[in-house]
């Protein structure tokens, strides 16, 4: 099995399936395309892997698909014993609509907060956020303290850490790095706590260490 994958300091999309490969345990050949490349070497290098041009890109035998939520739900599959999505069908629901929230929403939070894992972090409180950002924000926290609440945490679809963590650790990161106080969005410490748990991961740790 191999994944292709963009600078981990930079590249959310990659990062979610990587997580998720360590989750599972499964062996896996990592190839890594630095981004941001001038005279569109890194969209050369990553034609010659994906089709679409973009990361991450997985190869297991004869599958080769792209897209970071078509390639979690594939190993959710691939690896059932990992519990990649909770086993109750309503938390597995829930789970699914967090995981395609992110996937396809935020959009001002990715344009104004881009994920920068070897960035300083800011000092908490002291990025001026936009009013688009803010409302993106105080959203997330309103998702994370809604679904920890209904299934009881320590993670969004229960006991089990899943796609649903990969999809918001990145989000996290985001959070640490533009010192992104959760409190000032309604959140009374299950957020935060849930943010923190997700950075304390082993397997976001070993991400952060190849960077």
């Amino acid at each position: 099995m191999e994944l292709v994958i963009g600078t981990k300091a930079w590249s959310t999309w990659s990062m979610r399936p990587w997580l998720v490969l360590r989750k599972a345990g499964a062996a896996f050949d990592e190839t890594l395309i630095p981004l941001r490349q001038e005279n569109n070497v890194s969209a050369d290098r990553i034609l010659a892997h994906s089709p679409s041009g973009l990361v991450p890109f997985l190869r297991d035998g004869e599958v080769a698909i792209g897209d970071s939520l078509a390639i979690c739900e594939y190993l959710a599959e691939r690896f059932p014993k990992a519990g990649l999505w909770p086993h109750d069908p309503v938390a597995r629901a829930y789970a699914r609509a967090a995981a395609a929230e992110m996937h396809s929403g935020f959009a001002a939070l990715r344009a104004e907060c881009p994920m920068d894992l070897a960035a300083t972090p800011a000092a908490p409180g002291s990025v001026a956020l936009s009013e688009a950002t803010a409302k993106n924000v105080a959203r997330i926290v309103g998702l994370w303290r809604t679904l920890l609440d209904r299934f009881g945490g320590p993670w969004l679809g229960g006991a089990e850490w899943g796609i649903a963590e990969a999809f918001y650790t990145p989000v996290a990161t985001r959070f640490r790095t533009y010192g992104v106080r959760l409190a000032d969005f309604g959140d009374e410490g299950a957020a935060a706590a849930y943010a923190a748990r997700l950075l304390a991961r082993p397997e976001f740790l070993a991400w952060e260490a190849g960077i």
